[in-house]
Parts: C-alpha cells; structure tokens; sequence
C-alpha cells in the first residue's frame, strides 16, 4: 500500500481502490489511463477483466455491483469509450445498482479546446449518474475516491463518473494515505414509525406487500420473509426483482411488470393496504402508474426506502419510512405484538404456482416446456442472466428464483446486458450454475463478450432464443399495424458454429426434446456452452400472443 514514498496518480487511485475493497475491474484499456493499468500490473489484489466493448464492461460492472452490494468498477477511455459506456451507468441508475466508471480524460492543460475525443462529463453523465467528478489534484485521490465510494452506496445506491486527467495520473505526489474502508450506512427504522405500521397491518383486511429495489440483500430477503410468513402476508416482487424472496415461500404472490397474473394485478388492485419494501414503484412495476396510482384513493400505502429523496418523489405515502431494507426487515420480524394471520398469503402463492406451471403448447419447440425442462434439471441457487425481450418472458413466468442472488435483469430494459451479466456472475461465483438468457437481436448487441467468458475461464450456459425478429416490437407492430411489417426482421448468423468459433461448445436445438438432450450434455461440460434455440416466430409471448392471434383480433 502507500506510504510516505512518491507515487503517481495511477498508483495512488489503484491503491485507494484496494483500500475499499475493490477485487475486481472491469475494463477496456486506453491510452489515456496507462497509469492506472501500469499500478494494475503490480496489484495481486484486483483481477483486470479484460472486455472486448465498453458497454459489456459496463454492464459486467453493474451486475457486479448488484451481487455483492460494493461499487461494480469499470475503466474505460473518453469519448468513444465514456460513450459506449454510458448505457451502463443508464442502467446502474435505474436498477439501483452501485458502480463506478472512472474515465481517462485528456490533460488538464487541453481540457475546453475539445481536444482529441474530448467530451465534458459533467454534462454528458448528469442526468444518468447519481455524481459526476473530475479529479485534477493527485493529492485529493484518497478524498475523491472514499466520496465516491460512499455516494455509490448510500441511499438509493447507483453510479458515480469520475474522470481523470492523463496527465494527472502520471504526476507523482508523496506522503498522501489512501482512506479506511467505508461501509454502507444503515439507518434503523424509526420504532413510532414500526408502531403505527403494525396498527395499519393489524386493521388492514386485504394487505399485500411489493419488495425488492435498493439496497435489498441477503439479510433483509431472510428477515422479510421470516415476517410476512408469520403473518401471511402477500409477497409480490417489483419489476425484475423476483429473487427478493425465494420463490418457494408459502407468501410468495409472483412478479409484477409485463406479463403478470391477472389474478396478482386483481389482489393489488383490491388491496386496502400496500405496503412497498425497497420498490420505487417505478412504471413497469405500476403497468404505467395505473395498478397503484400515485395519489392511490381507497388505498393506504406505507413506503419503505432508504433514500429520503425518493420518499414523497411520484407517490404521495400515507407513511413513509426511510430506513435501511435490512434494519427495517429485522425490526420487522422481531416485532412480538400478535397479529392474526391473513389466510391470503397462501392463497396468493397457490394462484402464483397455477400461474407459473406451464400447459402444453402447439409447437416443435415450445420454451415454457423447455423453462420447465431447466427448473427440474438445474440447481436451486442457479444465476438467471437476461437482458430485454420476449424471450425473457418465459422465464419470468415458469422459472422460480428460490436463491439469491438468482436474477440479474436490467428493469431499465436494456438489452445486451445478459451475456456480460452472466460473465461477472460466473466469475463472481464460480461455485454456481449461470445461464445467460437472450434473444437473437438482444444477444448481438455483446454478444462479443464471450470472448471475455472464454479468456477468464467462466463457466457459463448460454440459451439463445432465435425467432428471427425483434420479437417485442414485432408484437406491439402486429398489434397497432397488423400484417406490416417493417423494420423487424432479422438476418442471423449460425450463432451455435458462433459459439465454437470462440471457443465454446454448442448445439443447435429445433425441437423440445432436442433441448432436454442438449440441456442434458451441457450440464455434463464446463467453459462456454451454447443452446441455439430455433423458435417459431408464432410463439410471440410467453402470455400466448401469437402473429396470427393478433391479425384476427385486428379485423375482429
């Protein structure tokens, strides 16, 4: 580490990382932070993953961030690079997820002349990121970095964008220390707040209850689990956060967001009291602000964040907590006044379980068989990794997320994020079975980071769903614009001779029973295992839209 000896900006920034934990990086390397990968060389205690485009670093940083609760890390080079990356920090926003992009910028001296690839941060990353730094003075790395460090974590967790001037990387400073270790804060819950929380459940007669969001963790999962059983509570996840609870809870309502039970969005629109653990209750979880309406008359809603500034943002609460998801969870489940258990808990979870069970279905290769398929042949605590699409529907729907952390998905609907998703889970936890989920379209966007997967030793399954078109805007096409069709067919490549050409193994898989074959010789394998799955464009949806459904209720 540091001590009173000369050092360079890079060095210092290096070691300042390591002071807070960080074990892993993130980058696609430039010319513009040598110093920073020159440090990198010496420093045992960080893994450089190497990527092959800066928008797969950035999500590989974001998921990381998502799994273990500290600040995902990715480097990256201005301009082309800084904004390839962008859609990362658009996504750590919007998920809730801490992260860090730091950015090699141009020297102080050129800054304002738009140099070579020149672009000013502060207002490129305003409105994506949660801050925006420019670090000019080696000396205040150690500042800079712990600020940075702590904003990422506190509250609603998110991104933070720091540029670093080439040149003061390369200046050496002496006798500057990196700081402690910081920890996210963790605000107890207020006891009169609890109190009155507990008198609003004991008098409520159909309460439901919508989890998952920022600064959710093992903890909070154990502790709010262990409370809405005891009192059968309703359990519904908010959008891409259905690993909140385990899935085979005796409370567990289902999922909401596109595609949800029809009997779920009933329960919530029927419920008198809601009470959201960590949701923002953002527009896909709300179906457009409609399913719970932001000033919700006829409803009580309780709203439990750890960021005050998200507290009384789009919904007016009838109580607002701002407490930390797991000081609340086990206040929580510590709470000794009897309530008398609602009988709607299981009833919720039976509707989920009719829900989730799929029907046979009129096709070679029907994917809710072959969901099923996966959920009986695979590991509990298996990784799900998706970025956007139809495709992920189906997993949505019949997959059940009983470990944690067991899903990674962009809520900001970003696509391209499951490939490099699944690449920071299996290094992250090389003990667990990953899968990478994706459509043909979803999966061309990154799908070069199996490069990355292949190089790193990652031990990852990919099952790519091929339908020849953007399925989500084929569907909302057929729906406005039925039989015109523009724009949305795809010309693929053979993506299983894809897979082997860097390294991997493949099979291509036209038939349900084909997949249960080819699922079954990939559990077999190690390393990079693709399934080329070749669907019939009919299957739009896994709530059964079809084209030709769609054209008939249009002349209809």
């Amino acid at each position: 580490m540091t001590d009173t000896k000369t050092v360079n900006g890079g060095r210092l920034l290096v070691d300042c990382l390591i002071a807070q934990g960080a074990d892993r990086i993130f980058t696609v390397p430039g010319e513009s932070f040598l110093a920073v990968l020159d440090a990198l060389h010496d420093s045992p205690e960080v893994q450089t993953v190497i990527c092959r485009q800066e928008g797969g670093a950035a999500f590989m940083a974001c998921a990381d961030g998502a799994m273990t609760g500290k600040p995902g890390v990715c480097f990256v080079t201005r301009g082309p690079g800084a904004t390839n990356a962008s859609i990362g920090v658009h996504v750590a926003m919007q998920d809730s997820q801490p992260m860090l992009l730091f950015i090699g910028d141009v020297d102080r001296g050129m800054k304002d002349r738009e140099g070579f690839q020149e672009v000013d941060f502060g207002q490129m990353f305003a409105p994506l990121a949660k801050l925006v730094l420019r670090i000019d003075d080696p000396a205040r790395i150690p500042e800079y970095i712990a600020r940075a460090w702590t904003v990422a974590q506190a509250g609603r967790p998110g991104p933070v964008v720091i540029a670093l001037p080439e040149d003061m990387l390369l200046e050496e400073v002496g006798g500057v220390q990196p700081r402690p270790a910081i920890y996210r804060p963790a605000q107890p819950v207020c006891p009169d707040a609890m109190a009155t929380l507990m008198n609003l459940i004991a008098d409520a007669a159909a309460p439901v209850a919508i989890v998952g969001g920022a600064g959710w963790h093992a903890k909070a999962r154990e502790h709010f689990t262990e409370f809405a059983e005891r009192i059968g509570l309703p359990v519904a996840g908010a959008f891409r956060r259905q690993d909140a609870i385990s899935n085979a809870s005796k409370v567990w309502a289902g999922n909401l967001g596109y595609g949800p039970n029809p009997r779920l969005v009933q329960r919530i629109k029927e419920a008198d009291l809601v009470i959201a653990v960590g949701a923002r209750l953002g527009e896909a979880t709300t179906d457009s602000y409609t399913l719970i309406t932001p000033d919700h008359p006829d409803q009580v809603l309780v709203h439990i964040h750890p960021d005050p500034n998200e507290l009384g943002h789009v919904y007016r609460a009838d109580l607002a907590i701002c407490a930390d998801m797991a000081e609340f969870a086990e206040a929580a489940a510590l709470w000794d006044d009897d309530i008398v258990p609602f009988d709607a808990g299981e009833e919720a979870h039976l509707e989920w379980l009719d829900w989730s069970t799929a029907s046979p279905a009129p096709y070679l290769l029907d994917v809710a068989a072959c969901v099923t398929a996966m959920r009986e042949r695979l590991p509990d605590d298996s990784i799900i990794c998706n970025g956007a699409g139809n495709f992920s529907g189906w997993w949505h729907r019949y997959w059940r997320y009983n470990g944690f952390p067991t899903q990674l998905a962009p809520t900001a609907g970003a696509m391209g994020y499951g490939v490099p998703a699944a690449v920071a889970a299996a290094l992250r936890h090389p003990e667990r079975t990953v899968i990478a989920l994706a459509g043909d379209g979803d999966f061309l966007m990154n799908g070069q980071e199996l490069a990355t997967a292949v190089q790193y030793g990652a031990d990852l399954l990919v099952v790519l769903v091929d339908n020849g078109t953007y399925g989500t805007i084929r569907m909302h096409q057929e729906r406005e614009f039925p039989g015109r069709v523009s724009g949305t067919t795809l010309h693929n490549p053979d993506f299983a001779a894809l897979a082997e050409a860097y390294g991997g193994w493949s099979r291509r898989v036209e038939t349900t029973d084909q997949f249960v074959d080819a699922l079954a010789d990939a559990k077999d394998r190690r390393g990079l295992r693709l399934l080329h799955l070749l669907i019939d464009p009919e299957q739009l949806s896994a709530g059964g839209a079809t084209i030709s459904g769609l054209r008939a209720r249009a002349k209809g």
